[in-house]
């Protein structure tokens, strides 16, 4: 495995660790009467926007981004390392040192309430919307391009990118299959141990992918 292999990795956990994503991802499953139901098609609605996205940059981005010599990127996406590297610093020094805002927790709560009672259409919106991998898909589209792929190849890391990103979610509902009321007692206790822990895990994930771009990007610029 290559070093952009090992960051498309990276961002696929990254996205999957998402404090943001798993919340809702959790809360849907939670707060309706129907989980199963309600958590199939907010994954649906994820999991389509995400792959219409890489569907789109395959025709948009191509391999762009690829370089004749990989170990000597494009001066361009040294620069792009570098910048989305600080962003991802930045994030994480500010989630560290800002304290959970109850509002926003109240507010999610509420309106992951009002989503899982609502007709499915509303459900795949919602599930489009609030859990796809949001600022990671930058950089793995990035990162795929500098891969060179061909379309088959395109269309395989892009759907591991895609399944990973959402992976919590679809084991949940798993599970609700296998096991309904493991499931119930399960999902109550991720919520819990989510709000304490959840945003520690997800910034050291980011850490290192932080550092992984900017090694990337400065190396790239320097050589």
């Amino acid at each position: 495995m290559g070093w952009i292999d090992t960051e498309l990795a990276l961002t696929a956990l990254a996205a999957m660790l998402s404090p943001t994503t798993l919340t809702f991802s959790v809360l849907v499953l939670v707060l309706g009467d129907r989980p199963l139901r309600t958590g199939v098609w907010f994954y649906l609605g994820a999991f389509t926007a995400t792959l219409g996205i890489g569907v789109i940059a395959a025709f948009v981005l191509g391999d762009a981004a690829a370089s004749d010599t990989p170990s000597s990127p494009k001066t361009w996406v040294s620069i792009l390392d570098v910048v989305f590297g600080l962003l991802l610093l930045f994030w994480v020094v500010r989630v560290i040192r800002r304290p959970a805002d109850p509002k926003k927790i109240s507010d999610a709560v509420q309106k992951m309430g009002t989503v899982a009672s609502s007709p499915a259409v509303a459900v795949l919106g919602a599930g489009a919307a609030l859990a796809n991998p949001g600022a990671f898909i930058p950089i793995a589209l990035k990162d795929i391009s500098e891969l060179n792929p061909s379309a088959t190849e395109y269309v395989v890391d892009w759907l591991f990118f895609t399944i990973v990103s959402l992976l919590p979610l679809a084991l949940a509902l798993v599970l609700l299959v296998v096991s309904p009321g493991r499931a119930k007692h399960w999902l109550g206790g991720t919520r819990s141990w989510l709000e304490r822990h959840a945003i520690t895990i997800a910034a050291a994930i980011v850490v290192l992918l932080a550092a992984s771009l900017l090694r990337n990007g400065i190396s790239g610029l320097t050589s």
